[in-house]
């Protein structure tokens, strides 16, 4: 069982930067690759970034592809979302989710594979 608590959201305006941050708890942070998914009013939930168990891997959305950056710090239990040149079309509420696995070098974008999720944090960027 792991607990993730989100934060770093906010407003900021178009071409700004907002780092997002996700702590889980326990002890085996290090089994789960790690991913980040947002959701706008009326939208599915979106694969946005994800990162293996060890951090050596990593995958982005097209869309944030360039301007986005996954990384994790293992030992302080915290995945972050580094996110710069932030457009009106990223606002939405933005969830870190944990995915238990067996590879160190394992990831997925797909949100059903993930077992936990944390509550959200909204970003909001004005034009």
């Amino acid at each position: 069982q792991v607990q993730l608590v989100e934060s770093g959201g906010g407003l900021v305006q178009a071409g700004g930067s907002l780092r997002l941050s996700c702590v889980a708890s326990g002890r085996t942070f290090s089994s789960y690759a790690m991913g980040w998914f947002r959701q706008a009013p009326g939208k599915e939930r979106e694969f946005v970034a994800a990162t293996s168990r060890s951090g050596g891997k990593m995958s982005y959305a097209d869309s944030v592809k360039g301007r986005f950056t996954i990384s994790r710090d293992n030992a302080k239990n915290t995945v972050y979302l580094q996110m710069n040149s932030l457009k009106p079309e990223d606002t939405a509420v933005y969830y870190c989710a944990a995915d238990l696995s067996m590879s160190s070098t394992y990831y997925t974008t797909a949100v059903a594979a993930y077992d936990y999720w944390g509550q959200g944090t909204q970003v909001t960027v004005s034009s």
